[in-house]
């Protein structure tokens, strides 16, 4: 007898930027809420409706590494992995939340290309280092980027 599936899927936009921690043995954890809609046309008043899902994803391991570096609010990405509902109890009320999992038997891809403005970490000059510039174009360097050095800091 079969012993069943537990697999999910899903593409949406991440709601928020990735809040990643580390365990005690130095495994990340990255947590992102993440947004799916769905589209329809109303059959009474020909209208279009929209309905927005929220799903709570806990990324593991060398996903969660990867998650927590290159994802950011309004990012697009398709994530498997499986349903898991945890329990614990809070002034003597137990309370339950069910998550996506994505671990090493699940997949992140990034969808959608880079958001506006931001570089590769070849194309971003190096700290106290200036951007090469040619004497005809006098640009202002590019300071919007986040310090990507200090990602991976333990809180």
């Amino acid at each position: 007898m079969a012993r069943g599936i537990n697999k999910v899927i899903l593409i949406g936009n991440v709601g928020g930027d990735p809040e990643t921690r580390y365990t005690p043995n130095g495994n990340a954890v990255t947590n992102i809420t993440l947004a799916t809609s769905d589209s329809w046309k109303d059959k009474q008043t020909g209208q279009q409706q929209e309905r927005t899902e929220w799903h709570r994803v806990v990324f593991f391991g060398k996903v969660a590494e990867i998650a927590g570096e290159y994802l950011r609010k309004g990012s697009q990405c398709y994530i498997e992995g499986r349903l898991q509902t945890r329990e614990w109890e809070k002034d003597g009320v137990k309370r339950y939340t069910t998550e996506i999992v994505v671990d090493m038997g699940g997949t992140l891809q990034l969808l959608g290309g880079r958001p506006d403005g931001q570089q590769t970490q070849q194309q971003r000059p190096q700290h106290n280092q200036r951007p090469q510039q040619s004497p005809q174009t006098q640009r202002q360097p590019d300071n919007s980027m986040p310090d990507y050095d200090s990602y991976g800091v333990q809180y």
